[in-house]
């Protein structure tokens, strides 16, 4: 009878402790999410699910994802972070007067046959209406740049309302890869 007690006792433990460390591992490492709509396209697509790790510092073209609003999440893709000076001119990315190539684009320009995939602009011309990124902030596009509302629509995003960053698709499993730099 004792041994019988110890030996719910244990299995009780090491449940408690997977729960324990389930919840620990969702709330402050990796959580599931899903993409929605087609903004991110052609490197994500829409249904596809993702992990999000919520720890590591952001860098310039992360996939991050944040609170838009109280019930609605978004992902782009990390251009600008604080104190960057962001401006396109005829589809060229440049930032503190450098021009930045971005492979991730490569396809969808091929697409649109020698028309513009990003408009020019600079940012005293977006809701952001400064000349650089506001400290605590960051800018950010969609791959998808001709069908996505992002920073050049809602302006800059408060670092504390990003939720973390985003690699990894798991979901379809033929469709499964890490998103490269």
């Amino acid at each position: 009878m004792v041994k019988e007690r110890n030996e719910i006792w244990e299995w009780a433990k090491a449940f408690l402790i997977a729960i324990v460390l389930a919840f620990v591992v969702r709330s402050f490492l990796l959580t599931p999410i899903e993409v929605k709509g087609a903004s991110m396209e052609p490197t994500l697509h829409s249904q596809e699910r993702m992990f999000v790790t919520k720890i590591g510092e952001l860098k310039r073209f992360d996939i991050v994802v944040f609170h838009a609003t109280e019930d609605k999440d978004y992902i782009k893709r990390v251009i600008g972070l604080p104190g960057d000076r962001v401006e396109y001119k005829d589809d060229v990315l440049y930032i503190n007067g450098k021009s930045y190539e971005e492979p991730y684009l490569e396809e969808s320009k091929k697409r649109i046959n020698n028309g513009l995939l990003t408009g020019s602009f600079t940012l005293s011309e977006t809701p952001v209406d400064s000349e650089v990124v506001p400290e605590g902030h960051i800018f950010v596009l969609g791959d998808n740049r001709r069908k996505s509302e992002d920073s050049r629509h809602f302006g800059a995003v408060p670092i504390e309302s990003i939720i973390g960053t985003t690699k990894v698709v798991f979901y379809p499993f033929e469709d499964m890869k890490i998103i490269g730099d």
